[in-house]
């Protein structure tokens, strides 16, 4: 697998590479370029063992945003590619936006949205492989907007018969969520076994009731 690639990155070579375990990053937004990154270190979330804090529980049976699916991809990734004040650059840039917004077209990569007021609060997306969700990035704009995505992605994965969720790297923002670190040789073989099994990212409705969300995510913590 080159380390550089051109500015326009074909989808079949971004789903060629998930199948060996790398993904591209930019190294700055306007960066023309990406690098294709395997970490030695995988962060993954494994499905059976996926949890959340009890207050962020609390706070989604309050019902605080509407979640959609599929909705507004380009524009979960655009806002994924934003710099906020807490982050002045970010590793999504144009060639990447291109790419990923092809997967989706295609139906190999998905967002949940949070909405409020009719605005779009925060969200999530990823590439599906297999029984692997990767995922790519996340945004908020409202307080717990992609935590809420989170849950539902979860809980989304589990009713389809998913394996995990590709974190990429480990971070202590996600061991919330149930996130532990994996070398590469052990994420290599769950990545093989996802790959061969089969799971279904629509088969649970395109809007989940917060019970059905309580009930996954309470079953496992």
């Amino acid at each position: 697998m080159p380390r550089d690639s051109a500015y326009s990155i074909p989808a079949e070579d971004v789903l060629r590479a998930y199948a060996l375990g790398y993904f591209p990053m930019a190294r700055t937004r306007d960066d023309a370029n990406v690098v294709w990154v395997l970490p030695d270190e995988r962060g993954v979330i494994l499905l059976d063992q996926a949890r959340a804090p009890k207050r962020l529980v609390r706070f989604l049976k309050t019902e605080p945003f509407e979640v959609r699916v599929n909705t507004a991809f380009h524009d979960v990734i655009a806002a994924c590619a934003e710099t906020t004040n807490g982050r002045p650059d970010t590793w999504i840039n144009d060639a990447i936006i291109e790419a990923y917004s092809e997967l989706h077209f295609r139906g190999c990569a998905h967002s949940i949205e949070c909405w409020k007021d009719g605005k779009l609060a925060g969200g999530l997306y990823g590439v599906v492989m297999g029984a692997a969700f990767c995922g790519e990035s996340m945004f908020s704009r409202e307080d717990n907007a992609s935590k809420i995505a989170m849950l539902h992605l979860i809980t989304r994965l589990k009713l389809g018969g998913f394996r995990f969720i590709d974190a990429q790297f480990y971070n202590e923002h996600l061991t919330q969520f149930g996130l532990i670190g994996v070398d590469d040789a052990d994420y290599q073989v769950k990545l093989a076994e996802a790959r061969k099994s089969k799971a279904d990212f629509f088969a649970a409705p395109d809007q989940l009731s917060t019970t059905c969300v309580v009930q996954s995510i309470t079953q496992t913590s």
